[in-house]
């Protein structure tokens, strides 16, 4: 790996001599994608743990550098050694992040994003259930975590809890997030409009900068959305408040028609559900962290 460092100056001098001495359209092209991978792994590293390994991998080159030079040959065979496998450690070490770039090179943005609704009720039935039952929660103050699968499977994550296989209901929501109840810890997944299971696992987000503010239960509905398409929807045990988190960000304080408008974007429906309450008239929530 040192060699391979010790050889991009000769690299960048070659590159600009054929750029500039002897000018070709593959240059530009090469350069072009070259600068957009290396954005895109800067800000892979931003905020992550990436960057704390970037700085001890440099700090360990720089050392493998004073050590060549100074020809402190013992500590710089060890050096060497931890650095020819550094590739392997580097995997290791990032996988979690490699895994992130790869699911989100395998979507496919081409396709028209919304939910399949093939199976179950249609986008006009299943949009004021949904709500019905998040707005009955929110006022009982009834925790409930509800991801809505789109084009990235999480069969992996349903596998984690009790398949329900069943057509999405206001009473099922509510009965299944029903404190004491055995399905009611955990997330509930949606798939082509119907209830694929309940009481499932997610991986929590590992933003550092995360309001403090939230619990367990928003920062799982955060985390899936980091390494997938989908989009979930938390309902606070602690305020009631109901929040939506998409694309690794969260939006809270949702009120009913807002969550509505959400909704149908997400269905494909037009069709909403009036008389339904403003159940957040009451603003930010102080005190604890919420669930």
């Amino acid at each position: 790996m040192l060699e391979f460092f010790e050889s991009i100056p000769q690299g960048i001098k070659t590159l600009f001599v054929s750029l500039f001495q002897q000018p070709d359209w593959r240059n530009y092209v090469d350069i072009l994608i070259t600068a957009v991978i290396i954005y895109e792994l800067i800000l892979l590293m931003i905020r992550t743990r990436s960057s704390a390994v970037i700085k001890g991998v440099i700090i360990l080159l720089f050392f493998a550098w004073i050590t060549d030079i100074l020809q402190l040959n013992v500590v710089n065979w060890m050096l060497q050694l931890v650095l020819n496998t550094g590739v392997i450690v580097l995997v290791v070490l990032f996988q979690p992040e490699l895994r992130r770039v790869l699911e989100q090179l395998g979507r496919t943005p081409f396709i028209k994003s919304g939910v399949s609704s093939h199976s179950g009720k249609n986008s006009a039935s299943i949009v004021p259930e949904l709500v019905q039952a998040m707005s009955d929660m929110s006022r009982k103050r009834i925790g409930a975590l509800i991801v809505v699968e789109k084009k990235t499977g999480l069969q992996e994550f349903a596998d984690t809890g009790t398949m329900v296989n069943a057509d999405i209901s206001a009473s099922l929501i509510e009965n299944i997030f029903e404190p004491n109840t055995p399905l009611h810890d955990g997330a509930m997944i949606i798939r082509d409009g119907r209830i694929l299971a309940a009481a499932c696992i997610l991986q929590l987000t590992n933003d550092p900068d995360l309001s403090k503010e939230l619990g367990t239960r928003h920062r799982a509905a955060i985390g899936i959305t980091e390494t997938s398409d989908a989009v979930s929807f938390v309902v606070s045990e602690e305020t009631g408040t109901i929040s939506m988190a998409t694309d690794g960000k969260i939006t809270r304080y949702l009120d009913i028609p807002t969550l509505t408008k959400l909704l149908n974007d997400l269905f494909g429906s037009v069709q909403k559900r009036p008389g339904l309450p403003n159940v957040f008239s009451e603003g930010k929530a102080k005190g604890g962290g919420e669930q």
